[in-house]
């Protein structure tokens, strides 16, 4: 007896892993060897190809195709027609199968809707990718990158706000009010950290 929903239209192919209390909606397909964790919401016609590996309580949204070489850890948002590729120099006529590129998106990032993300490319933990945007390089965790192609435009804290620091490098989420940390390294690599995770 399955311990997941799934519509009379999805098909859940023998060999894959859909964990409990899933959700796989009309005309979505999961096919042999993709791995779902648990709570994963599926929305309609979606493609989860084999060796995807979906953590806990990701939430993937209508018309999206997560392909070979895509992992995506808990609480991640997948928006609506997101794309994913996994072969950086495509052609019909040349196989290239066991080449593909890999992306992993880390916990609690989201992508826009529309959003592309060229293979290779890892977005960091809780960042924030925009509707549209083209990303072509490593995204650092907390990140917003806005555009065609996609630029750092910000950061967002794990609640989804944009942070504005103050001039000591400081800022605090209005919805969570946990506070965060902005560092330069010497070479003028910024980062940001949670400084405390007892709200998280």
């Amino acid at each position: 007896m399955p311990t997941y929903f799934a519509h009379k239209s999805a098909v859940i192919d023998p060999g894959s892993a859909v964990g409990v209390d899933c959700k796989v909606w009309h005309f979505s397909h999961i096919m042999k060897g993709a791995t779902l964790g648990e709570r994963c919401n599926i929305g309609q016609n979606v493609v989860v190809s084999p060796g995807v590996i979906l953590g806990n309580n990701v939430k993937v949204q209508n018309n999206v195709s997560i392909y070979e070489g895509v992992t995506c850890d808990d609480d991640v948002f997948l928006g609506p027609s997101c794309v994913f590729t996994n072969i950086i120099n495509p052609r019909s006529a040349i196989v290239r199968k066991g080449h593909y590129a890999r992306t992993h998106v880390g916990k609690g990032a989201s992508i826009g809707a529309n959003a592309t993300i060229v293979c290779g490319n890892d977005i960091g933990t809780y960042a924030f990718i925009g509707a549209g945007a083209v990303v072509t390089k490593t995204v650092p965790p907390f990140a917003l990158f806005l555009g065609n192609p996609a630029h750092h435009a910000g950061w967002m804290s794990v609640h989804g706000h944009r942070l504005h620091f103050d001039s000591d490098g400081r800022a605090t989420c209005p919805e969570g009010g946990e506070p965060y940390r902005l560092t330069t390294d010497p070479e003028g690599v910024e980062t940001v950290q949670i400084e405390h995770t007892d709200s998280i």
